[in-house]
């Protein structure tokens, strides 16, 4: 895990309900920065929800669509909130990390099922199988979120609030 990276844009990544979209505003709104939730980006250009792209396309196909989305994405200054599926792209994650510090929401799989609402039309990918269900998914996505990252934040039992301020603590400790 690098650490190198100046800090252009702050990208968060993690398993669905860890608090990227909700953690991404309000860090935006504390460093100052652009907010960019990547998943409205891809239903703005697809012209349907997450979800539809899924049940119509298959995961593979949206897994696609998100990682065109991902390579062509380009900011200054912005907080960049990324669906839970996007390290399925090694050149989005790649492209991401290029143009910004990657900061990996870390959520416990217990904390992450109580957080999950409506999974049926979150557009959660279950690339792992059906059959693996949640656990499966995390257990094959936590390993790719460590890989990709320049920093790690647990979220467990935080505030939003809180872990907004843990994630600037921790991007100071990386500046020096």
């Amino acid at each position: 895990m690098s650490t190198e990276k100046p800090v252009e844009n702050i990208i968060l990544i993690g398993m669905p309900g860890a608090g990227k979209s909700t953690v991404g505003v309000v860090l935006a709104k504390i460093l100052n920065f652009d907010f960019i939730d990547t998943d409205l980006l891809i239903q703005k250009e697809q012209g349907e929800t997450l979800q539809h792209i899924i049940d119509e396309r298959g995961n593979e196909a949206f897994i696609a669509v998100e990682g065109g989305v991902l390579e062509r994405l380009e900011a200054h200054h912005a907080v960049i909130s990324t669906g839970g599926s996007a390290v399925y792209s090694e050149a989005a994650m790649r492209h991401l990390r290029d143009i910004g510090t990657v900061v990996y929401l870390s959520v416990s799989y217990d904390e992450m099922c109580a957080r999950i609402e409506n999974l049926d039309e979150r557009g959660v990918v279950m690339r792992a199988g059906a059959e693996l269900g949640l656990r499966g998914m995390y257990a094959e996505r936590a390993p790719l979120y460590e890989q990709f990252a320049h920093i790690n934040v647990c979220v467990d039992g935080a505030s939003i609030t809180q872990n907004a301020q843990n994630i600037v603590a921790a991007l100071k400790c990386c500046e020096n």
